[in-house]
């Protein structure tokens, strides 16, 4: 019975805790950008079957910085489905190059295309300038309202850390 009466009250903390952290912004001056790339990893193991946590070990990589949505200089790939561009694919590592990572007594897996996008979104506040990484939701926000330089409210994470959402003003 004791328990049922603390639930409520941690319920209410946790609520409290969750309205504090997180903040929001107006912002005129946006930019937003998805790094693109591509990189080749090769997997190390003693054991590539059974280990839980092998060693991985990147080899050549490319990447392309998408801005505002707007096709990049050096993007060969795109728009695909989210309206990204993507760089030239790097050199397959060699047979060799695979061999010379490897540790005794380790086998390598084959080697990966790993395909990764990094988006963040600069906003100015006052007279400066503040990067925050972001999400795919806001990067596509941000290239719907900056043709025409609509103004976004910009809900911030925890500690103002990251920006969680985009929203033009008045919607």
């Amino acid at each position: 019975m004791q328990k049922l009466k603390i639930l409520p009250l941690i319920i209410t903390a946790l609520t409290a805790l969750t309205l504090t952290s997180c903040s929001t912004t107006t912002a005129e001056q946006y930019e937003a950008t998805a790094l693109t790339s591509y990189s080749w990893q090769v997997k190390y193991a003693n054991n590539l079957t059974n280990q839980p946590q092998p060693r991985i070990e990147t080899f050549a990589n490319t990447s392309v910085v998408n801005r505002n949505g707007v096709k990049p200089p050096g993007a060969v790939v795109g728009p695909d489905d989210q309206g990204l561009w993507w760089p030239t694919l790097p050199p397959r590592p060699s047979v060799d190059e695979v061999e010379q990572r490897k540790k005794s007594p380790e086998e390598a897996g084959k080697p990966e295309l790993v395909k990764d996008v990094k988006y963040k979104l600069t906003y100015g506040v006052g007279n400066s300038q503040q990067t925050l990484p972001t999400n795919y939701d806001v990067y596509r926000q941000v290239v719907k309202a900056y043709p025409q330089r609509t103004p976004l409210e910009l809900t911030l994470g925890v500690n103002d850390n990251s920006v969680e959402k985009a929203e033009p003003v008045g919607k």
